[in-house]
């Protein structure tokens, strides 16, 4: 009779023992905050949402485990077992980690290892899931993606600089990233082996086995370009803006009872709700049983360039209902044209409506959301990441209101509050009609779809997040394509976006 065979226990390793002297910090770099979160919180929440991962340990530089151990009880990670101190070198640090992974291990139990760079942030699930695939068959597996540059090899002739000796044959060259995944018994192997050997010393684990285990082979699955690692500080840009660019999947809901038990007593207050994308939000959250104030100049007479009329409408809604869960500000005008022939009166309201209205309307719900440990849901334009010509007041303050969301994360976390910011792609909405006129039919996206995807962003628990809501999307926002991928698109269609 056969015997069912468990599946080994498979346990991530962030190898965050760097410090940030190459960035010019002064705290290490997986510290940093990108996205309104330290880089190694990123990390760590890939691993978390994992199916395949089972535990994590991290490696911390020394005298920085307490500020790992208090991101991970605030972020409330429940696959952190361990936060150790790393060593003084990479092979150190993964020495002291196969010796943490051995600790409890009955005889002859293994373990599938990953051990990952805490400051690749961006890494996606489905290269965990294909390193925790590949150890079914494999006992050691790297992750690499194809060189898109010319490599050379040099040898440097005393003053004269350096000269090439070779060029290899680029089809065949890859660059490696992490994780780099084991069977524990391999990787604790390589290591005995290289013990021995007074010259040992390597960056990275994989060489580790092909030096000193010849015989194991080491397979390869395919990486991203946009798992890249924060090292030089250019990296730090480039990785906020991915993190800046990239579509965050709106979690969907599972069927209308979800959006009914999470929506019915809560109260929702819209401004810009008198028609467009905040009168859809408003109708669709009031369907689900939610108590809602959709308020507009047009409808109940709410000026939001006004602070005494926002704060009188949120406490107004606060003193019918007890209570304020989601604040939604969906106000904004257009005004196209050259900034040196504009007048005043035009500047003034495009400064109050865009930008001093939200802030006002932030300010003011403060006090409501951190009561519930509710959200604040902020609008952009996909023309946010680069200002264009007769656009300068509208891109600037959408521009803004990018980096008020990410700020107001950041400040508002220890509250309980969420803050995101929808960016919708062109949308036939009354405002945009009235700045370009009837357009080609089908050409932009409807105002229910951006709705639809609000509605799940107020229902998630993301924040400080920019939400791409793209019309060729069947499910109207929700990410289904990598972050890179996304970024890049979203790159190439901003030249026409509103």
């Amino acid at each position: 009779m056969s015997q069912h065979i468990a599946k080994p226990r498979t346990t991530a390793v962030i190898l965050a023992g760097g410090t940030g002297q190459r960035v010019g910090l002064s705290i290490p770099k997986q510290l940093l905050k990108i996205a309104g979160k330290a880089v190694i919180e990123h990390t760590l929440t890939t691993f978390e949402k994992a199916d395949s991962i089972d535990d994590v340990i991290v490696l911390m530089a020394r005298g920085y485990v307490p500020d790992v151990e208090k991101i991970v009880a605030k972020a409330g990670f429940t696959k952190v077992k361990k936060i150790i101190e790393g060593g003084s070198t990479r092979n150190e640090t993964t020495e002291r980690a196969i010796s943490a992974l051995g600790e409890g291990l009955a005889e002859g139990e293994d373990l599938n290892v990953l051990f990952h760079d805490a400051v690749r942030p961006l890494l996606s699930r489905r290269v965990i899931d294909d390193c925790v695939a590949a150890l079914e068959r494999y006992q050691a597996v790297d992750v690499a993606i194809p060189s898109a540059d010319t490599i050379i090899v040099t040898r440097t002739h005393g003053e004269d600089g350096e000269f090439i000796t070779e060029i290899p044959d680029r089809s065949r060259l890859r660059r490696g990233q992490t994780p780099q995944a084991f069977k524990l018994s391999t990787i604790r192997r390589a290591y005995e082996v290289a013990a021995g050997d007074p010259n040992f010393q390597a960056t990275d684990d994989c060489s580790v086995v092909l030096k000193y285990l010849p015989d194991v082979p080491i397979h390869v699955v395919a990486g991203d370009e946009y798992n890249m690692k924060v090292t030089q500080p250019v990296d730090v840009f480039i990785a906020d803006k991915l993190f800046q660019l990239a579509s965050t999947a709106a979690p969907e809901q599972v069927g209308e009872d979800a959006y009914r038990e999470l929506l019915t007593g809560r109260t929702l207050v819209v401004f810009g709700g008198s028609y467009g994308i905040g009168k859809d939000i408003a109708e669709l959250a009031e369907s689900y049983g939610a108590n809602v104030y959709a308020l507009g100049r047009s409808t109940t007479g709410t000026h939001v360039e006004n602070p005494e009329e926002v704060d009188d409408a949120l406490s107004t809604a606060y003193a019918e209902t007890g209570r304020i869960d989601h604040v939604v500000n969906t106000a904004g005008v257009l005004r196209i044209g050259k900034l040196a022939e504009t007048d005043n009166a035009t500047i003034e309201e495009a400064l109050k409506v865009n930008y001093l209205a939200p802030v006002q309307i932030a300010r003011s719900s403060y006090k409501y959301l951190a009561e519930t440990g509710g959200q604040l849901l902020l609008y952009t334009s996909s023309s946010y990441t680069r200002g264009r010509a007769e656009y300068s007041l509208y891109s600037s303050t959408k521009a803004a209101m990018v980096n008020l969301t990410q700020a107001l994360s950041d400040e508002w976390a220890g509250d309980g509050i969420r803050v995101n910011c929808i960016n919708p792609e062109r949308t036939a909405t009354p405002m945009r009609t009235k700045a370009f006129g009837q357009e080609p039919s089908g050409s932009l996206l409807s105002s229910e779809a951006v709705a639809r995807t609000s509605l799940d962003v107020l229902l998630s628990e993301l924040t400080g997040h920019v939400i791409d809501v793209r019309q060729q999307d069947p499910t109207a926002g929700a990410a289904q394509a990598s972050g890179f991928e996304q970024a890049l698109a979203t790159v190439l269609d901003r030249q026409d976006g509103m």
